[in-house]
């Protein structure tokens, strides 16, 4: 084998992140949609299916965008937010810091801040495991618990909200260095829910206002 024929690093798939009360509630949101509506617009009379038809238009793509589409992919080289109306490629050399306050969020070397839609922060579950630490602390007040248990067991007691976070802070780490992680963020517009939804919005602002 000559030089030129160096077997590639392996490459692996990305990680995605997701918030699977979102998704389930968005099928259940579609469902009920698809069902009023497709009622109206076969058995409506008048205006009637175009009034359904112009309102599917309209709240089909927002409930996509706001329960299905969001997401986070990690990958080898950068961090892909798909917010509801944007998508945005952060290269890990551009990530300055992933922190998880009242919502996730990535901020870049230039100053920005996005939203990470797929990862939804829960007060409610930080306090249960905030209970469960001070139990576990009164149970064992010495702290006989070996240090690499404890090492291992940590994301196991983190919130998920902070679990993901903590992941993600560690493919930055790694992957900042890389020169295929170089660049800056870059962010555009979801034009593929914005149009449909805005025409939607349109026709029926049109067939209510000829009404």
């Amino acid at each position: 084998m000559t030089s030129t024929d160096q077997p590639s690093e392996p490459t692996y798939a990305d990680r995605v992140y997701r918030s699977g009360g979102g998704v389930a509630g968005g099928v259940m949101l579609l469902l009920l949609s698809v069902w009023l509506g497709g009622d109206a617009l076969i058995n409506g009379t008048g205006r009637t299916p175009w009034l359904a038809l112009a309102g599917l238009l309209l709240v089909v793509p927002l409930v996509i965008a706001f329960t299905l589409r969001p997401a986070v992919f990690a990958g080898e080289d950068r961090l892909r937010v798909r917010n509801p109306f944007r998508l945005i490629t952060v290269p890990w050399a551009a990530v300055r810091d992933i922190r998880a306050g009242y919502s996730a969020e990535v901020f870049t070397e230039g100053g920005g801040k996005f939203q990470l839609w797929a990862v939804p922060v829960s007060l409610r579950q930080r306090k249960r495991v905030a209970r469960r630490q001070a139990r576990s602390a009164h149970d064992d007040p010495h702290g006989v618990t070996s240090v690499s248990a404890d090492v291992n067991d940590t994301k196991a007691r983190m919130a998920q909200a902070d679990q993901t976070v903590v992941e993600l802070r560690e493919l930055a780490e790694r992957g900042g260095t890389r020169a295929s992680a170089q660049g800056e963020a870059v962010a555009r517009w979801a034009y593929e829910v914005i149009a449909p939804a805005l025409a939607g919005l349109v026709v029926l602002i049109v067939l209510l206002a000829t009404g």
